[in-house]
């Protein structure tokens, strides 16, 4: 099921996000996108986040397909060089996998490798036409394929950038390099993302707003001070910090249903990364009325 096709069909798409294991133990994370499953069209399966090396984004996005849910399979530029990524690229399409998301990836300082060399051969932009090649039946040196792919290819956005003006140009350089969809940072500030769509939607592109429950004070803190493009208001972190730890979830649900209602009119899809807190999003999803039950 191509995220193209539902976008084409007037949808409104509803993805989550599952992050691989440290380990080869794949039932937490089946698990957690088995709970998911009911309420979104698709499950984002996350490669190395945050630079921390986990179980292959690849062998995870199988298995969900396998069992009936619908993966996007991500893939970072950080660890491969170009061989590399589009030999996975054409592992992915053998098995059938139809959505991909293209990334950057997070520098390897940030993770459990810190002293890993760096690849970076491609940046997401050159994946993007690399990935788009492959649909068109040649690699990157313009050798035929046997048999081509038929991806559905997505990219990332930061709506709360200071350089919103070099955002747009980076997702303008996306659409023509082949993306057909984009994924934003996490957003806490509905009034940002409105400025930004209402210069974004004129490039014509699908995008989901990036929500990203929190789980306490303390994470909305590191959240502004260290992401880049990600503000969280004084107020939500405020009612976090007076906030019991038994009732957080609850509340976190509550600010991400706030937040899902004020962003939803301005794009075409929400993407929820709950970041272990699987069982949120059905929560979120019913809270925010789009989907019944």
């Amino acid at each position: 099921m191509k995220l193209s096709r539902l976008f084409a069909d007037g949808k409104f798409v509803v993805s989550g996000e599952v992050g691989p294991p440290k380990g080869a133990d794949v039932r937490e994370v089946i698990e957690g996108a088995e709970v998911m499953a009911p309420y979104v069209d698709v499950v984002n399966v996350t490669d190395n986040q945050s630079a921390v090396m986990r179980l292959g984004s690849l062998v995870v996005s199988h298995l969900l397909q396998r069992e009936g849910i619908e993966p996007v399979f991500q893939l970072v530029c950080r660890d491969r060089n170009r061989i590399a990524l589009q030999s996975d690229l054409l592992s992915a399409a053998a098995l059938g996998i139809e959505n991909v998301l293209v990334l950057t990836g997070d520098h390897m300082v940030l993770g459990d490798h810190p002293e890993a060399k760096p690849v970076f051969d491609l940046d997401s932009v050159q994946l993007l036409r690399a990935a788009s090649g492959l649909n068109e039946g040649h690699d990157l040196e313009g050798h035929e394929l046997e048999g081509k792919a038929a991806f559905c290819l997505g990219a990332v956005v930061n709506p709360g950038s200071d350089e919103i003006e070099t955002q747009l140009i980076k997702m303008k350089k996306k659409i023509d390099a082949g993306a057909e969809f984009f994924q934003t940072q996490a957003v806490y500030e509905p009034e940002v993302f409105a400025r930004f769509m209402e210069r974004a939607e004129k490039l014509g592109a699908p995008v989901m707003v990036g929500i990203v429950p929190l789980k306490s004070a303390g994470m909305a803190r590191y959240m502004t001070e260290n992401v880049a493009g990600v503000r969280v208001p004084d107020e939500m972190i405020e009612r976090m910090k007076k906030t019991p730890k038994e009732d957080r979830k609850k509340v976190s649900a509550e600010m991400s249903v706030d937040l899902v209602a004020r962003t939803k009119k301005m794009c075409q899809g929400v993407h929820l990364m709950p970041l272990g807190w699987d069982d949120l999003v059905p929560e979120i999803v019913k809270g925010a009325g789009l989907r019944d039950s």
